[in-house]
Formats: C-alpha cells, sequence, structure tokens
C-alpha cells in the first residue's frame, strides 16, 4: 500500500513536544510506525493538510484553525513554497528516500498552476488527488473533477482536468462511482443497529458538510471508491467493472480515521483474495 502522510502534524508536534511528554510520545510513535511500514515493503508519499500552519498545542489539546488555511491555496506564492518543500524534506528524511508522489488535503489539488513550478522544484511527478466526476463546495474547501478525464493515469501540466501528452506530471485518479441513496439509509441503519463492527476507530474530525447527509438519502450521489467503513463493501464491485473495461488499475482511497471493525475485515478478505491475482502497486515502484 501507498500511505499519504500528512506530515505537517508531525512537524507542528514536535513544535509543540517541548511542553508536552504525551505529545513528544506520539511523535514517536508516529515516525516509527512509518519506518515500520517502508521496512515491510508498502510506500510512504506526501499529503499535505496546510491548516496545522495555523493550529497550535496548549493545555493538552489542539486547537485546530480552519479558516483560510485548509487548502493550500489559502496561502501566498512563498507560503506555499516553503511548505512543500519544508514538508516534504521533513518526510524525506524520516523514511529515507525522496517521496515523488503527492495527494491533496481536502482533495484540493485546484487551482494547479499555482503549484506547478513549486511541484517541479520539489521533484513531485505524481499526483493522486482527482476523482472523476467529483464535485464539491464549502466555506473552507472545493473542488471540481467534472471534466477530468475518465482515465486509469493522463499526463497533465497546469490543470489536472486536463490531459497534455507532453505534460510533466501524471495524475493517477482515485476510482469513483454512483451510490444510490439505498446505500446511504444502509450504512446509517448498520451504524446504529451494529455499532462495534461499523463505528470509526478512529479519533478524527471532519470538516463539516452541510446539507450532505440530506442529499446522500435522497439523491444518488457521485463519490470516490474506499476502504472506509461500509464503503468497502464495493471494492469487488468496482474491481470487477474495471475488469469488464480492461481497465488497467483502480486506485482505492481510505482513512485511518473512518476505518472500521468492519472495513478492516473486508479489506483483508479483499487483499487476501486478489493479491495473487493482481499486482498491488506502489509510487515509489514507478520509474
Amino acid at each position: 500500500m501507498t500511505f499519504f502522510v500528512d506530515v505537517g502534524y508531525l512537524i507542528k508536534a514536535r513544535e509543540f513536544s517541548s511542553d508536552s511528554t504525551a505529545l513528544m510520545k506520539d511523535v514517536v510513535a508516529v515516525e516509527t510506525q512509518l519506518k515500520e511500514i517502508v521496512a515491510t515493503g508498502n510506500d510512504v508519499q506526501l499529503h499535505i493538510h496546510p491548516h496545522w500552519e495555523r493550529s497550535v498545542y496548549k493545555n493538552d489539546q489542539w486547537h485546530i484553525q480552519t479558516d483560510g488555511a485548509y487548502k493550500l491555496s489559502d496561502f501566498s506564492s512563498d507560503e506555499k513554497r516553503r511548505i512543500v518543500h519544508d514538508y516534504k524534506k521533513y518526510l524525506d528524511e524520516l523514511i529515507g528516500y525522496k517521496t515523488k508522489a503527492f495527494r491533496a488535503g481536502g482533495w484540493c489539488i485546484q487551482p494547479f498552476n499555482e503549484l506547478e513550478i513549486i511541484f517541479k522544484e520539489a521533484e513531485i511527478k505524481y499526483d493522486s488527488s482527482v476523482f472523476p466526476g467529483g464535485k464539491f463546495s464549502s466555506t473552507h474547501y472545493a473542488f471540481d473533477f467534472t471534466k477530468a478525464p475518465k482515465k486509469c493515469s493522463y499526463r497533465f501540466q497546469s490543470d489536472v482536468c486536463q490531459e497534455d501528452a507532453n505534460g510533466d506530471f501524471v495524475e493517477y485518479p482515485i476510482s469513483s462511482m454512483n451510490y444510490s441513496p439505498f446505500f446511504y439509509w444502509r450504512l446509517y441503519m448498520l451504524g446504529r443497529l451494529f455499532p462495534e463492527q461499523h463505528k470509526m476507530l478512529g479519533d478524527g474530525d471532519f470538516l463539516a458538510q452541510p446539507g450532505r447527509k440530506r442529499s446522500v438519502l435522497t439523491n444518488f450521489t457521485w463519490n470516490h471508491v474506499s476502504s472506509d467503513g461500509y464503503y468497502v463493501s464495493k471494492l469487488k464491485k468496482y474491481l470487477n467493472r474495471s475488469l469488464k473495461k480492461r481497465d488497467k488499475q483502480m486506485v482505492s482511497i481510505g482513512h485511518p480515521k473512518s476505518m472500521t471493525n468492519y472495513s478492516f475485515r473486508k479489506l483483508a478478505n479483499f487483499i487476501e483474495e486478489h493479491h495473487k491475482k493482481h499486482n498491488f502497486e506502489t509510487f515509489n515502484n514507478l520509474p
């Protein structure tokens, strides 16, 4: 697997760890785990949630500032350059090799022309932030991938949604599909009937998405393919669909904060069933 690591957390946690033994233990635990992930043949790449730049740790708790700081486009050109280079340098030194792939926090990779030169300087060649057909807008963040090529991978230059055969960057889009309202009704019902299996195990929070719950319960929703919670039940269906279309690959996303006992079990079953039939690739294996 490829683990896209929110390295801004580690940098900020180290900054405040001198005042907190517990926070320092967290940093050591996470960094040790990342080294173990690499040592077991998995991959670690760059993931940035820049709100850490404005967040502070005080009185044994994080005070997260997302207003005007959730996405890279909220920052000036110089700030964006510093964030990308500093975060990448920290992660590269931690894991022992140069990262070359990126996933944007909250899928906020647009507008990419603000990052184009910075990514070339940082030798970031691959991106996996787009899920074709996806679109969302709120107070803190927005993305629009409705015009993205519906391909397993494609080259691009200044716009992640515009294919450019001579582009310097390669997009590996997150697979996406249509979810019916019934899927979400079942998801919410299972969570209430069997909380020990379907309650999220992580302690992370999501940014509010006003109106989303009502929307998904009453309309078909285009969303990413995922191992999060009950979404994991769709992995096999999407794989079979991809095989019929003769796609070269599928890309499934996942968030530790969203995993459940059910999703861990189903993901393990999926890997066991398919790891001898298909290759599980990482970005570090790409040229």
